[in-house]
């Protein structure tokens, strides 16, 4: 019996799979990054164990830095797959891997099945794919919705005189889903994309015949109902995340990550690595001949993936502060133009499909090489460790105590039901914090009057000492600064201690069957 060949749409729809299942298995070899994965992570878990779906909380307090989407999905598959990092990671896994259909699609459409194929595997193999379609923060989800809104408004306004009504509504969805993953940027970017190339090709004026009635109804209907509800509860909430969060985080010098202005043009270089040059190649095509070779795209087609990617990284590399992920929504584009690229200047030549092959191979040996050493890297800065000898030892009433720094990542490993109390010099660290953790802590208590009670000043060490049931964690070193008389040390790791209060050690200890740890605790034996 003969088993019948794939076609190329299956083997189209194969690599995809691979490309995505391929991430997944990556993203399951190393522990939560710090602060962002710490962070983001912890918001998901606790929005899970609150029950509060309203408001995103850090260690109990209001944090509203960015709109919820992230964290609803965090907590959805939290609930689903257990408290682990891959149940976190399935969630920027699942928006990569939409970007990557979408961008598949799109090349499909304007040219044929074999450059779809070469631009989808430009993007998989990217690092943009590998690590940053599995980094826990709102960057990739948002991206990836842009993306999504761009292909939809361009295809729409392409259909003929007037734009195809259908995909300009699902335009206007994706900017709802945008705005919901990380505010205006989800309607600001698409929106200048847009705009930029309409006049470009001259096709402005189809912008009348938008439905906007229908669509911008779309829009109020999926993005509007939480920052109406949330604004209802939190009166500063408008000023909080759209003039500081937003305008001044823009425009001000002021936040961390100063960089110059051409970092985003070697972290392009980075995320589609070695794929960008292909894309680069075509500004200086060599002769008609290398040109006839490429199948056939439409000028408009070429024009809208060069202002996506020139526009994006522009509106990114205006503003001091520069992070890495800013730019991902400029990846899809570049990796359209890369396999345009490939195909006028290697397609042609004997041994393209080993040298394109090796390539792929090449960069997922750097993007496994990254996930399995980060963790013992970044292992004195994490507090893992900690956190699985105290879920073990504590008891759910228990109290924890942080000062000097914060183990963005102890709750979630831990599994703690109780915020920490942060010990700081408060009143002063509002007067001089830069824009680091100390600043998300006492910048979202002025939302909560109760939740702002896990702030406390340093004089409550000495009393909690003298308390059984209370755990101090602070950073190897910091010790030197404190008296911690009524404290004994329970645990030393690779980065951070562990005290415990000193009655709890003279108390009769509990027979090991009754003791109850933390969550975390039985997650750890059967792990």
């Amino acid at each position: 019996m003969v088993t019948p060949s794939l076609t190329e749409r299956q083997k189209s729809w194969l690599t995809l799979a691979v490309l995505w299942l391929g991430l997944l298995l990556l993203a399951g070899l190393r522990p939560l990054a710090v602060p962002d994965e710490g962070r983001y992570g912890e918001i998901g878990r606790w929005m899970l164990v609150s029950g509060d779906w309203l408001t995103p909380r850090l260690n109990g307090i209001p944090f509203f830095h960015k709109p919820p989407y992230l964290h609803w999905l965090e907590a959805i598959s939290l609930a689903t797959f257990g408290v682990n990092e891959l149940a976190l990671r399935l969630v920027p896994a699942l928006h990569v891997g939409m970007m990557l259909v979408a961008l598949y699609l799109a090349t499909r459409t304007i040219s044929t099945e074999q450059m779809a194929r070469r631009a989808a595997l430009m993007l998989g193999t990217s690092l943009s794919f590998l690590l940053g379609g599995q980094y826990i923060n709102h960057d990739m989800l948002v991206a990836s919705w842009i993306g999504v809104a761009i292909w939809c408004f361009a295809f729409s306004f392409m259909t003929g005189a007037k734009p195809q009504a259908l995909l300009a509504r699902l335009g206007f969805v994706a900017c709802a889903m945008g705005m919901l993953s990380k505010g205006l940027i989800g309607i600001a970017l698409p929106g200048l994309v847009i705009l930029v190339w309409l006049i470009w090709t001259r096709q402005l004026k189809k912008v009348l015949y938008l439905p906007w009635f229908s669509g911008l109804a779309l829009f109020a209907v999926i993005a509007l109902p939480w920052f109406v509800i949330a604004q209802q509860k939190y009166p500063q909430l408008f000023d909080y995340m759209f003039v500081n969060q937003h305008f001044k985080r823009y425009t001000a010098s002021t936040y961390n990550n100063p960089q110059p202005w051409w970092f985003y043009l070697a972290a392009l270089g980075l995320l589609l690595f070695p794929w960008v040059f292909f894309a680069l190649a075509q500004l200086h095509r060599k002769g008609q001949r290398a040109a006839d070779a490429a199948p056939p795209v439409a000028r408009e087609w070429t024009a809208l993936c060069w202002i996506w990617a020139a526009s994006i990284t522009l509106f990114f590399s205006i503003p001091n502060s520069k992070l890495v992920g800013y730019v991902l929504p400029a990846v899809p584009p570049l990796a359209l133009l890369a396999a345009l690229g490939w195909q006028r200047s290697m397609a042609q030549r004997t041994r393209a499909p080993q040298i394109f092959a090796a390539l792929c191979v090449v960069n997922v040996g750097i993007a496994l090489a990254i996930v399995t050493q980060v963790g013992a890297v970044t292992r004195s800065g994490r507090a893992q460790d900690l956190a699985q000898v105290l879920a073990c030892a504590a008891t759910p009433t228990d109290t924890i105590y942080v000062t000097g720094a914060y183990p963005y990542d102890l709750p979630f490993y831990a599994q703690t039901a109780k915020p920490m109390v942060v010990l700081e010099d408060w009143p002063l660290l509002r007067q001089r914090a830069g824009d680091g953790w100390q600043r998300e802590l006492f910048e979202g208590a002025d939302f909560d009057a109760y939740a702002a009670r896990q702030l406390q000043p340093p004089e409550v060490l000495a009393t909690a000492g003298l308390v059984s049931g209370n755990w101090l964690v602070l950073r190897i070193g910091g010790e030197k600064s404190l008296d911690l008389s009524g404290w004994k040390r329970f645990y030393e790791g690779a980065g951070w201690l562990l005290y415990q209060s000193a009655p709890a050690l003279t108390a009769k200890s509990p027979e090991p069957a009754q003791h109850i740890g933390l969550p975390g605790c039985q997650h750890q034996r059967q792990r």
